[in-house]
């Protein structure tokens, strides 16, 4: 018996800690795991190390070849090597060179694609803190809506039972009764809502943290506005200083130009050295010296038109990365301006919920309760001020929620945490 309960507690204990939630960390934490165990992080990293390998192997000489034969071989007895004087064993050797300069292209090219891929990793890495930092915050939006509600609930619950005693009694009207059991299952609905929402976004963390996607994440707390301190031209200098994707496409700029100059070289020719040594026996009178062979070959550049065509695309390469690059600083100019826009509404939307339409909505909702208990008030205006404060704080924790969210947008546009105050 007692080999049983041993066992069950062991089996209760292992339950538990299955089901146990993660513990609290903070957004900087998640942002770490998240850059230690993504597994498309992981990805792009194995592509960079693959592009790096790549390019150590560009630029190496062709194996040589190894020639072995028989040279002047008599037909009639084939594998009789010393009846006559001419016949010799040959064993050669032969290595193709490129022309002067194209196998340090390869390897240069070969390099600024390696960087290039390198920045990518880099760049994911701003987008993963990103969405990270954005499921959070938005995490946080949820889990403040939801405990505005329990507390609207909770104090909606209250005014039902005075409602019910205040009818029970003959001063209240049925209508107001049924009023506040619709404005209940209203926000039981909402309730709903909000967890089911808190639960996609639970498995989207999940997932950007390769966890189990029903693994709990503990409410979100403590989240403040944060404002920033630099104006459109230090934030777009910091962009032009450390955006990874401005860096890899530089690279692939390097890797264009090294093509081009490649394809240039393509109109001279490669060559080929070989060596070849004859072993010859002594035949009769004849000693039978050993004999060598020693040459130089390289192909005609005769196809012209292929060449041009290598160039050409080449050409077309490095022009097609350039407004690569300018398209992309446009696009994080526009970016920032957008965010900047956007964070300075937010900021100032949250500070007026907070000083002024918070507190206004909270002294009107407690206003229309005093009056209606004291029979001076109408029920609906007690209702009405409830779903005002309700909503009030609801956008006031929406709004904090996304110009945090702008603000890690603005980071990864620029590719640098930001001085705030």
């Amino acid at each position: 018996m007692k080999f049983y309960q041993t066992c069950l507690l062991i089996v209760l204990c292992l339950v538990g800690i299955s089901v146990s939630p993660v513990a609290a960390a903070t957004v900087d934490d998640l942002v770490r795991e998240a850059l230690a165990v993504n597994p498309e992080l992981k990805a792009s990293e194995a592509r960079w190390q693959m592009f790096t390998a790549k390019s150590r192997v560009a630029g190496s000489f062709d194996d040589p070849m190894i020639m072995l034969g028989i040279d002047s071989g008599l037909v009639r007895d084939p594998f009789n090597l010393d009846r006559d004087m001419q016949t010799s064993k040959v064993i050669g050797i032969s290595q193709m060179v490129p022309f002067f300069g194209k196998r340090a292209l390869e390897r240069e090219a070969a390099g600024h694609e390696a960087e290039a891929a390198r920045w990518e990793v880099e760049e994911r890495k701003l987008e993963l803190a990103a969405m990270v930092r954005e499921s959070w915050y938005r995490l946080y939006a949820v889990d403040r809506a939801g405990a505005v509600l329990d507390r609207s609930i909770a104090n909606l619950d209250d005014l039902v039972r005075f409602v019910e005693s205040m009818y029970g009694v003959g001063q209240a009207r049925q209508a107001d009764v049924l009023r506040t059991q619709v404005e209940r299952s209203k926000m039981e609905e909402m309730r709903l809502t909000l967890r089911q929402q808190r639960r996609s976004l639970e498995a989207g963390l999940n997932s950007l943290l390769n966890r189990p996607v029903d693994t709990v994440v503990p409410p979100v707390d403590g989240v403040e506005i944060t404002a920033v301190t630099l104006d459109a031209a230090e934030l777009e200098r910091l962009a032009e200083e450390h955006r990874p994707v401005l860096k890899a496409l530089a690279a692939r700029m390097g890797k264009y130009k090294a093509e081009h100059m490649l394809a240039d070289k393509e109109f001279y020719p490669d060559f080929t050295l070989a060596f070849e040594y004859m072993q010859r026996d002594s035949v009769m009178e004849d000693p039978g010296y050993d004999m060598y062979n020693a040459s130089i070959s390289f192909n005609l550049p005769i196809q012209r038109e292929r060449r041009h065509a290598m160039v050409a695309e080449s050409e077309a390469g490095r022009r097609m990365g350039q407004e690569e690059l300018n398209m992309t600083r446009n696009r994080i100019r526009q970016t920032i301006a957008d965010l900047q826009a956007q964070l300075e509404r937010d900021r100032k939307m949250a500070s007026l919920y907070r000083e002024g339409i918070l507190p206004q909505a909270a002294a009107a909702a407690e206003s229309a309760l005093s009056a209606y208990r004291a029979g001076k008030g109408e029920f609906m205006q007690v209702l009405d001020s409830r779903m005002t404060f309700l909503n009030v704080e609801r956008d006031y924790y929406k709004a904090v929620a996304e110009h945090q969210m702008e603000l890690a947008q603005l980071e990864a546009t620029i590719g640098a945490p930001l001085p705030i105050k």
